[in-house]
């Protein structure tokens, strides 16, 4: 079975936008725990713009299922992962200002890069995924870096799988086939949906787990709001 690991960076937003502590992010964390996800993702950003570096702190306590850091191995979140020692680290080569990830990494115009930081995080007990494109030879640099696991960067899938190209999931298959021939667990996440999660899911062999934040959170609100309305109407009778 496919672990699901939920991202709280929404929630994070969330709360930061009011101020305070609702909702509470780690009340978030062990409910959706003990609603069945076998994980939680964390994204830190150096601006702190939705998880901040003491959530990811504060998390370690809560987290009772599979923990996952990605970021960007800039030395402050190299230190805090080496600090917190969660369950798995992915890295995500986005920049400073990215609203969001946006791209995988080149695994062999930064391979000796690669090497130094995943040989860290593997000296201390942590396994590493590298958030890549469905591209076979960046695969293949993947498996030259150390790395433990590759999470393939799904956005261009979900996009087409949207306009009804249904073909668009080839070279993640591909890809993961390959993957799974050298060795290295599959990860997947980005834009991953109750629309195309099952499809993906069906045809990706040896799909280890999937990470999910926005559209979950954003389905969420929607699927819970009538209920929630509801008990307001009833509140106020």
């Amino acid at each position: 079975m496919t672990k699901l690991s939920v991202n709280i960076n929404k929630i994070a937003t969330l709360r930061n936008s009011r101020g305070g502590n609702v909702p509470n992010l780690l009340k978030v964390a062990q409910d959706v725990q003990r609603f069945g996800a076998e994980g939680i993702t964390v994204h830190p950003r150096p601006d702190e713009r939705h998880i901040r570096y003491q959530d990811t702190r504060d998390l370690v306590s809560v987290v009772t299922t599979e923990y996952n850091i990605e970021g960007n191995p800039i030395p402050k979140f190299i230190d805090l992962v080496l600090e917190t020692k969660p369950t798995q680290v992915t890295l995500v080569p986005d920049s400073i200002d990215a609203i969001t990830s946006n791209a995988g990494w080149d695994t062999i115009k930064h391979k000796d890069f690669l090497i130094e930081v995943i040989s860290e995080f593997k000296r201390n007990g942590i396994r590493t995924s590298i958030f890549t494109n469905p591209d076979l030879k960046i695969i293949e640099g993947a498996k030259l870096t150390g790395a433990d696991r590759i999470e393939l960067y799904t956005e261009e899938f979900a996009e087409q799988y949207a306009k009804g190209n249904k073909l668009a999931i080839e070279p993640y298959v591909k890809c993961a086939e390959l993957a799974n021939e050298l060795g290295l667990g599959v990860n997947a996440g980005h834009d991953l949906s109750l629309e195309n999660i099952k499809f993906f899911k069906e045809n990706i062999p040896g799909l280890l787990e999937v990470s999910i934040g926005h559209a979950l959170i954003s389905e969420s609100i929607y699927l819970g709001i009538e209920n929630v309305v509801s008990m307001y109407l009833n509140k106020l009778k």
